[in-house]
């Protein structure tokens, strides 16, 4: 059984889909006016985990992962790297697409574009002023909030408190602060579609709203993101959502992942502790981050440090290591074999349950290094170490040869040289010159070479 926490009810509770064998995802995706950061990273990776985990719990899983490609801060970005907003959001999403793709994540089933929808939008937005549940004020369309019995249920904040708070925008063309956007008018320089309201764009809650129905109804199997997004964007997209379906709410679980701050520090460029997601791939292999990213509960913060990444390369090192000598020599790409064969029963139990609780990822990777110590204890174990292999590749950790993992680019002798001198060494073992075998190991670590002997074959890294 599948266990997830909602949001929305505070507590966990197991998992059943609305259609049997069908599951229908959607989860918030980056808004494309920069490169994605290490806390967008996080959230992602939360949720490609959960993929992979419907994936093998159930035939059919739409997952939808929108991108926002039409907002303030685009505008302002293209204006400042002379561009259009068009070029501006072509590289950047293929920056987006990179990145995501070398950090290991499997691609959405569909990936909208917001704009792409925006005559779903405008309907949207007609339907809701038809039932009144909006009004036109200066050029704008705006939610009335006063026409939503059930605003403020998902982010259980007293409406007195979201008046004040710093994400509600105050404006005189509003009944109430706590009335949002739907529509608003566009300058001449900014980007704009004709409506029946004037050439405007879309508010930024509408958006998810019509791509998350026309892929998945009114009503979905699990709404996810980020935390920082359950007010007021989630509280929003649901409220509007609703008004348009006969639902009472959109969503079956909402799912947020916790922040990610870098040294007990919110993340902030002015602070010079922002992180992309494109740096960091510079001085971790996606291994070790995707280690790092998931060591926290996806529920909970996670504060990045360089403790964090040591232990979290350490770990993995292990993994290899330990898989390496038991002579599991090659590594496959996940996301290449994913749908192709792997089933949860090639996976460790214990490591497979664990990730069944709310996908507590911290235990699964405890798991992993149990595993990986009974592996370096009994190389043999076939059993032992083809679990741990379909495991960590389970997990994104394994996408290269074992071996090479410890073998930099540029070695002080040929992958050739040293197997030759490998096979010599056996050859004179056989003869029991272990004098003339434990030069060629002597030889071999002089050159920062590294030899280990199983009961299964030799193998080698680099100091």
């Amino acid at each position: 059984m599948l266990f997830l926490y909602n949001s929305l009810s505070g507590h966990k509770t197991e998992f059943l889909p609305l259609v049997p064998d069908h599951i229908g995802m959607y989860v918030c995706g980056p808004t494309v006016y920069d490169r994605i950061h290490l806390g967008n990273a996080r959230c992602m990776l939360a949720f490609d985990m959960l993929y992979r985990v419907l994936g093998l719990m159930y035939p059919s899983v739409n997952y939808v992962r929108n991108i926002t490609d039409v907002d303030d801060k685009i505008n302002a970005a293209a204006k400042q790297n002379g561009v259009t907003i068009g070029q501006w959001t072509e590289k950047t999403i293929a920056w987006f697409h990179q990145d995501v793709a070398d950090l290991g994540l499997l691609p959405p089933t569909h990936e909208p574009k917001a704009t792409d929808w925006i005559l779903s939008m405008i309907d949207m937005i007609g339907e809701m002023l038809g039932k009144q549940m909006a009004y036109v004020s200066q050029d704008h369309v705006l939610f009335d909030v006063s026409e939503s019995p059930h605003y403020g249920q998902l982010s259980k904040m007293p409406l007195d408190q979201m008046k004040i708070g710093a994400r509600v925008e105050s404006a005189d063309y509003k009944k109430d602060p706590l009335d949002f956007v739907l529509w608003k008018p566009s300058a001449d320089d900014e980007p704009g579609w004709a409506s029946p309201w004037g050439r405007g764009r879309p508010g930024w809650h509408i958006e998810c709203s019509a791509m998350s129905t026309h892929y998945l109804g009114d009503m979905m199997d699990i709404h996810g993101g980020g935390r920082d997004l359950m007010f007021p964007h989630h509280e929003n997209e649901r409220a509007q959502t609703c008004a348009c379906s006969d639902e009472l709410d959109c969503a079956q679980f909402w799912m947020h992942t916790g922040m990610l701050v870098v040294d007990g520090q919110k993340m902030s460029k002015s602070l010079g502790n922002f992180i992309t997601l494109h740096d960091a791939l510079k001085v971790q292999p996606a291994q070790v981050l995707r280690w790092a990213l998931l060591t926290s509960h996806y529920r909970h913060a996670l504060d990045w440090t360089q403790q964090v990444l040591d232990q979290a390369r350490t770990s993995v090192d292990s993994i290899y290591r330990a898989l390496d000598r038991s002579g599991h020599a090659t590594g496959v790409d996940y996301a290449a074999e994913y749908g192709a064969g792997i089933s949860k029963e090639a996976l460790d139990s214990r490591f497979f349950s664990a990730l069944c609780d709310d996908l507590n990822t911290p235990f699964a990777l405890n798991r992993l290094q149990q595993m990986a110590r009974l592996l370096h204890k009994n190389p043999c174990d076939q059993d032992l170490a083809q679990r741990l292999y379909n495991s960590a590749l389970f997990f994104g950790l394994i996408d290269a040869h074992i071996a090479a993992w410890f073998q930099p680019k540029d070695l002080p002798l040929s992958k050739e040289d040293i197997e030759a001198l490998i096979v010599q060494r056996q050859q004179a073992r056989a003869s029991k010159d272990y004098a003339g075998a434990d030069i060629i190991r002597a030889q071999l670590f002089e050159k920062g070479i590294i030899l280990e002997d199983t009961g299964v074959h030799t193998s080698w890294r680099m100091v």
